[in-house]
């Protein structure tokens, strides 16, 4: 009696109530996605794993990814199909936009996923050629040493975020469960000769009834919660900008319609913020002759992401790039639930691409120091914990948490090293 007595006042003391959350509210239940641990945002996977390392663990439900194409548009068009061919493995809708090539062919094209034994067979490959590398890999700089790995090899299998092989093209039968919806310009100016758009590219305005249609119909935007089971819609949108799309950015320092593509993507960000959708958007960057224009644009886009190629430049026969086929820049990821943007600091990236598989990796040039290290003398006040200094007369040593210094006039924070000073 008085064990029960004492278990009933813990009983008072402590208690039992669990706050339930709502069924609507679980968006992690939807597939192919997962929360972030940064923030709690839903991601979902770009389709390259090396890629989502670098975006923060993946594309964010209701944001904008916008890709800066190569020179010739051959990279990005890669990464443009590996966003779709994640969205046909993991089920999602599809919303295929495109003014040069036909929405048909651009899926006719997506890589085929692999399989576990492919998978083993190329993290096998990988795995032989960071051997063959290991010699040059203690010759890095400490700074690039302590870098976060990347997952550029598919080694284990895993639920979000899948490897393709670009040697196959997928098969017909993944598409069946796919509802997957097109958007080909020439077509649609057939079929609708003239559709009143308000301060706003005809083109532009076409697209963006296209999609708020389809959000709205199928549910995207929660107004029917009942009607089906909740899934994403991966929007694609390959060459925005473009002369095809009757935008002439690409073409003159002073457009005709300066404001129509801002326009257009302040509009579809509005669209994505209230929807269960991603949106992947390639523009040639390199055409803009009007800076301006794409300041805006990089402003009005959540996640920008450039590709530099080598192909037809001097470093494609640069033996200090021998193994890389082009650069990539991070210009600027999304800071959730805040008013700025932040920048990645995910600096030296470039890309590789073999015969079955793309990545992205962190990039150094062989044989010669790291930029921060271009100052001798600064370099040379830097020492390891692991590399004990004699104390002299000449010189004291001093160590703190977080340690300040100055190079160029800008202070540098370089925590946790010794410094001696003079």
């Amino acid at each position: 009696m008085a064990a029960a007595a004492g278990g009933a006042a813990r009983g008072r003391g402590a208690t039992s109530f669990q706050r339930k959350a709502a069924a609507g509210s679980r968006l992690a239940t939807v597939a192919g996605t997962r929360p972030s641990v940064r923030h709690g945002q839903l991601l979902l996977s770009s389709g390259l794993p090396s890629l989502d390392c670098v975006l923060g663990g993946g594309i964010a439900v209701g944001t904008l990814l916008l890709i800066e194409e190569d020179k010739y548009g051959f990279y990005s068009s890669l990464l443009f199909k590996y966003f779709l061919a994640e969205g046909v493995v993991c089920g999602h809708d599809l919303f295929v936009a495109s003014a040069k090539e036909h929405p048909d062919s651009i899926l006719k094209e997506l890589p085929a996923p692999l399989l576990d034994e492919q998978r083993n067979e190329l993290g096998e490959e990988a795995t032989a050629v960071k051997s063959e590398d290991f010699q040059d890999s203690m010759k890095i700089a400490w700074r690039y040493q302590n870098l976060p790995k990347m997952e550029a090899s598919p080694t284990t299998s895993t639920k979000f975020g899948h490897y393709y092989d670009l040697s196959k093209t997928m098969s017909p039968e993944l598409f069946q469960p796919i509802k997957w919806h097109s958007f080909y310009l020439p077509e649609e100016l057939s079929l609708q000769p003239t559709v009143k758009t308000r301060s706003m590219n005809s083109a532009y305005g076409r697209l963006l009834l296209s999609i708020q249609r389809i959000i709205s119909q199928e549910g995207f935007d929660g107004s029917d919660p009942q009607k089906k089971q909740k899934n994403i819609l991966r929007i694609g949108i390959q060459s925005l900008g473009s002369l095809l799309w009757g935008d002439d950015i690409c073409c003159s320092d002073t457009p005709e319609d300066i404001h129509s593509l801002t326009k257009f993507l302040y509009v579809l960000r509005g669209l994505l913020r209230k929807s269960l959708s991603a949106c992947v958007i390639t523009i040639p960057a390199h055409l803009i002759e009007n800076k301006a224009i794409m300041e805006r644009v990089t402003n009005l886009s959540d996640t920008v992401v450039g590709l530099e190629s080598f192909i037809g430049s001097e470093r494609e026969t640069n033996p200090l790039y021998k193994d890389y086929h082009g650069l990539v820049h991070v210009r600027q990821i999304p800071q959730l639930n805040s008013l700025i943007c932040d920048v990645s600091d995910m600096k030296d990236l470039a890309f590789r691409l073999k015969r079955k598989l793309f990545t992205i990796e962190h990039w150094f040039p062989k044989g010669e120091s790291p930029p921060d290290h271009q100052s001798t003398a600064f370099a040379s006040r830097l020492v390891r914990h692991s590399e004990p200094h004699k104390q002299t007369g000449a010189g004291r040593i001093r160590q703190t948490a977080e340690l300040r210094m100055w190079c160029y006039g800008h202070r540098q924070e370089a925590p946790g090293l010794l410094v001696i000073s003079p």
